[in-house]
């Protein structure tokens, strides 16, 4: 790619905010925060209380991307076939043979939106986990490659735990960040009110196709970051684990630390923050605005943390104090 073909790439960022603004009212950390992951080629867990337009989120953004998109309404009674796809048997009806034939299921799409992921049992749940990981689908023994970018997104509802069934801790880590969505301020509030119940909508032009993001996923792994920088997040994350860390909040409250896959995640994210305001260099400031997105999935935290409503975010403030660059 040429300087300027480089250019040109990232001109098309601000725009894709904008029209994924015409839709969604506030949330900018999130919007970032989504953005970053699809950058950093990982996949993202959204957190929120009913109504905070998760979906229409997710729906927005597939569509200022112009990338293939499936939803996927996760319920107790979901079987993995339903997910990956399933073989049937086909006739010729030219010359009688048979022979199977796999139709996709609904993860063959660069966009995936799992809804309410905590709704369908392990079973269903760890369906994914080939996907997110690989790349790919294996179904009696052959191997069927997703499409290139393959990004999902899973909501989950974190107030209602009865007919749920919590994500796995390792099933948790395969998502680079864990985004928690917050209510809107009184002004955005308004501006929601004022403009869904009327008879406009917003009309969202796409903006990223699918090569566009390729080359944007290539370009953030090329996004500079110094030696300091990297021995910090190693230090950061190492000191997430009880067994080796100094941090007197962790060995008091930790029960299990994060692994090296944390490290990966926070030095991608960071890149790819880097790259969406337009810089080549990732700086501190990257890495400390989301650490807490990157960790709070991967730092588990004992009963003594529980009985003082102790959360892992407040780990993670702990960690960003205690480890200097």
């Amino acid at each position: 790619m040429t300087e300027q073909d480089v250019n040109k790439l990232l001109a098309k960022l601000p725009q894709l905010k904008q029209e994924i603004g015409k839709v969604i009212v506030g949330q900018q950390e999130v919007l970032d925060e989504v953005l970053v992951a699809l950058l950093a080629g990982g996949h993202a867990l959204l957190e929120g209380v009913p109504g905070l337009a998760k979906t229409l989120l997710v729906r927005t953004l597939a569509q200022a991307t112009d990338l293939p998109f499936r939803r996927i309404q996760f319920t107790p009674d979901l079987m993995p076939t339903d997910i990956l796809g399933t073989e049937v048997l086909e006739e010729d009806h030219g010359t009688g043979h048979r022979s199977f034939k796999f139709n996709e299921g609904p993860i063959f799409a660069s966009l995936v939106l799992a809804d309410e992921i905590n709704r369908t049992p392990p079973k269903t749940q760890a369906a994914l986990l080939e996907a997110m990981q690989e790349g790919h689908v294996t179904y009696a023994g052959q191997e069927h490659a997703l499409p290139k970018p393959f990004f999902l997104l899973a909501t989950q509802n974190p107030i209602e735990q009865s007919g749920t069934y919590p994500l796995p801790e390792a099933q948790l880590d395969r998502f680079l960040l864990y985004v928690r969505i917050g209510y809107p301020t009184e002004q955005e509030e308004m501006a929601v009110l004022s403009g869904t119940t009327g008879s406009a909508r917003p009309v969202v032009n796409p903006v990223l196709g699918g090569e566009d993001v390729r080359q944007l996923q290539q370009l953030t792994r090329q996004v500079s970051i110094s030696q300091e920088l990297l021995s910090f997040v190693n230090r950061l994350v190492r000191a997430t684990r009880p067994a080796t860390s100094e941090v007197p909040f962790i060995k008091e409250y930790g029960r299990w630390g994060a692994g090296p896959r944390a490290g990966q995640a926070l030095i991608l994210c960071a890149k790819a923050r880097a790259l969406l305001q337009g810089r080549f260099a990732a700086t501190l400031e990257d890495i400390r605005t989301l650490a807490p997105a990157v960790l709070r999935h991967r730092v588990l935290l004992n009963f003594n943390a529980e009985a003082e409503n102790l959360t892992p975010d407040d780990a993670v403030t702990a960690l960003l104090k205690a480890i200097q660059v």
